[in-house]
């Protein structure tokens, strides 16, 4: 699969998550400051369909981008923010809580993208165990692996696969593109079924 076509399609606030044409959703996860824009639009080939803020925690909706006419990738505000509000910071997280508990809608997939620098947090983990309790399909992106070198890479990511387990892990630089093909498969792998 390659990706041709990318749009914004709406920002969603409060709790309706569907779409008229029922296409598959692919859901990007993420703290605040992991780098989540930059992924986003490394994977599509632009530099501005998600607006990279300077000041991690800006984005307050949930953005719904068609990709290739084809499936949605959803991508939902960084959490665990520590200079916004405790309020805005839980609101942030009921919303993602209410997407993958309760929502009529169900992604095909969760991306959860991590910086492999700081490996897993205690929000990362909380939001594993709730993802994994509502038996969703989960793919850790550890993302910035263009500040290590080759064999921290490597110890890094063995590290976090011992932690998750059977949950898959992708290096990833979105500096770089490394990773990136991959990254299109597995997520081709959930749509194109």
């Amino acid at each position: 699969m390659k990706i041709l076509k990318s749009e914004f399609i709406k920002g969603v606030v409060g709790g309706d998550y569907g779409t008229k044409d029922n296409l598959p959703h692919i859901a990007f996860f993420g703290r605040s400051n992991a780098g989540k824009s930059s992924v986003i639009n490394s994977l599509v080939g632009k530099k501005n369909l998600v607006k990279v803020s300077k000041t991690p925690g800006k984005t307050r909706e949930a953005n719904f981008f068609l990709i290739n006419d084809f499936f949605y990738l959803v991508d939902f505000p960084g959490y665990g923010y520590a200079k916004r509000s405790m309020l805005e910071r839980n609101k942030i997280i009921k919303r993602i809580f209410w997407y993958v508990e309760s929502s009529n809608v169900r992604p095909e997939a969760v991306f959860l993208i991590i910086d492999v620098n700081v490996g897993l947090t205690v929000l990362d983990r909380d939001m594993i165990k709730i993802l994994e309790a509502n038996n969703h399909q989960i793919i850790i992106i550890a993302n910035k692996i263009d500040k290590l070198s080759k064999a921290a890479a490597e110890k890094q990511l063995s590290s976090i696969q011992k932690e998750v387990q059977d949950i898959p892990i992708l290096g990833y630089s979105a500096k770089t593109n490394e990773g990136k093909d991959e990254l299109i498969k597995k997520i081709a792998s959930f749509v194109m079924k």
